[in-house]
């Protein structure tokens, strides 16, 4: 009777249950606990299951093939104490396993062959300044779990080539100082790569001054925040697509192309920047460009535009007439040595909480007139060389104000020798120091003549 009684309350609960999801779950539960069961007594499936948990981690295992660039490898994977089970390493052509012991050893290296366990997880800094390396070749890497690359092969600076054409990317969320520092690198396809989880590029192929080739075009960077030193100092780099770029995320752009002077042209009328913030130095001696579209840039949020386009050389018109200022700070050396611009509309800038104006226009050499009637300079401390050497400019519209003696204006028209009302500006904005050279000067020479008075004195006494 108690049994019976048990069975219609079972049945009752399930009736009254009203939510679907409930249900299933109890179901799925059920399923599973026979699931256990079957399993417990059934040694075929036990033994098909064990053979399939092997084969899977047969698949995770990770395989390398390592070329050095010396017969005496001394270094060529980073390989901690309590890692080294997970590491199973063959020299040349050789079936017989490396004992730990044995790897820093100098022997004859030709060839060297790595397998990783799949219980090992931290990649990033696995080659790190591995300098005895040539090549790296991975065979395979179906690493899903893996999420960390940071800085990988960073200071490999005698690797000429990577293979990465058998990587899984599908979960990196890191790839910040991948590259870094692989000066002998000349070549890489990255074609292969899943980018649609990685937040962070920073530094990626910071000093890659070989590089001549480029593949990135798989590349989605929808979720990236940090672009800061991407392409820094890749001095060879003739051509560079971004045409697939979503920046829309992207915080900081500093240094992004800083060094890149081998490029002719760059296209990055792509890029959104509505939440860039820093821009300091973003294409500091792209010496090699002509041409450069960034109209459509949104830089509402920008503090930091110093040095951002410093030693553009060969650019004779920047056309920045829809650049929003009014968050920025610093504008220190923003247009030094744009020896070619010729023309340049700052109608537009927003001054308002700029402190740093230091070598704003310092060698811009051919630049004939500037209007600046628009800027506030009322919060800048720094106005030093802001034109030095802009030897033709010949008008210039500035603000006539009283700037006493908060602010530094040194050499501020140094070699501007072709200026309208040259001794004016010099009188208006340089007048504190003007006084002290006078007033040192008139002391250096009542200093000497009384220096001569006593001499004489003391002669004639």
């Amino acid at each position: 009777m108690g049994k019976k009684n048990g069975i219609f309350i079972i049945k009752e609960f399930l009736m009254n249950i009203k939510s679907k999801f409930i249900l299933k779950k109890i179901f799925e539960q059920i399923q599973y606990n026979k699931l256990l069961e079957l399993i417990r007594y059934n040694r075929n499936l036990q033994n098909r299951l064990q053979k399939g948990l092997n084969d899977y981690k047969e698949y995770l295992k990770t395989e390398i093939e390592i070329i050095p660039n010396s017969i005496f490898c001394e270094k060529f994977m980073n390989i901690k104490d309590n890692d080294a089970f997970y590491f199973h390493i063959y020299f040349n052509d050789s079936k017989n396993e490396i004992k730990f012991n044995e790897l820093f050893s100098y022997k004859f290296i030709r060839k060297i062959k790595v397998i990783i366990e799949f219980e090992f997880k931290l990649f990033n800094r696995l080659f790190k300044n591995c300098h005895n390396i040539q090549k790296i070749k991975f065979i395979k890497f179906n690493r899903k779990d893996i999420t960390d690359i940071t800085g990988i092969f960073r200071g490999c600076i005698n690797v000429e080539e990577i293979n990465l054409s058998k990587i899984n990317t599908d979960n990196i969320t890191n790839m910040s100082y991948m590259f870094h520092g692989c000066k002998e690198l000349k070549n890489l396809d990255l074609s292969n790569f899943n980018t649609n989880n990685v937040t962070d590029m920073q530094y990626m192929f910071f000093n890659c001054s070989s590089l001549t080739n480029l593949n990135i075009s798989s590349f989605n960077t929808s979720n990236i925040t940090n672009m800061n030193c991407m392409f820094k100092n890749c001095s060879s780099l003739t051509d560079l697509d971004l045409s697939n770029f979503n920046t829309n995320n992207v915080v900081n752009m500093a240094y992004l192309f800083y060094g890149c002077n081998s490029l002719k042209e760059l296209d990055i009328s792509n890029f959104n920047t509505n939440n860039v913030t820093d821009m300091k130095s973003m294409f500091f001696d792209c010496c090699g460009l002509e041409h450069l579209n960034i109209y459509n840039f949104n830089t509402n949020k920008v503090t930091n535009m110093s040095y951002m386009f410093s030693y553009c050389r060969k650019i004779k018109e920047l056309n920045i007439s829809n650049f929003n200022t009014n968050n920025v700070t610093d504008m220190n050396s923003m247009f030094y040595r744009c020896s070619s611009l010729t023309n340049i509309n700052l109608s537009n800038f927003n001054t308002n909480n700029v402190t740093n104006m230091n070598k704003m226009f310092s060698e811009c050499r051919s630049l004939n007139e500037l209007d600046l009637s628009n800027f506030n300079i009322n919060n800048v401390k720094d106005m030093r060389y802001m034109f030095n050497n802009c030897s033709s400019l010949i008008e210039l519209k500035i603000p006539d104000l009283d700037i006493g003696n908060k602010i530094k204006t040194s050499n501020m028209f140094n070699g501007c020798n072709l200026l309208k009302n040259y001794y004016s500006f010099i009188w208006k904005f340089n007048a504190k120091s003007f006084m002290i050279n006078i007033l040192c000067t008139i002391f250096v020479i009542i200093f000497v003549l009384i220096i001569i008075i006593n001499a004489y004195g003391f002669l004639y006494n």
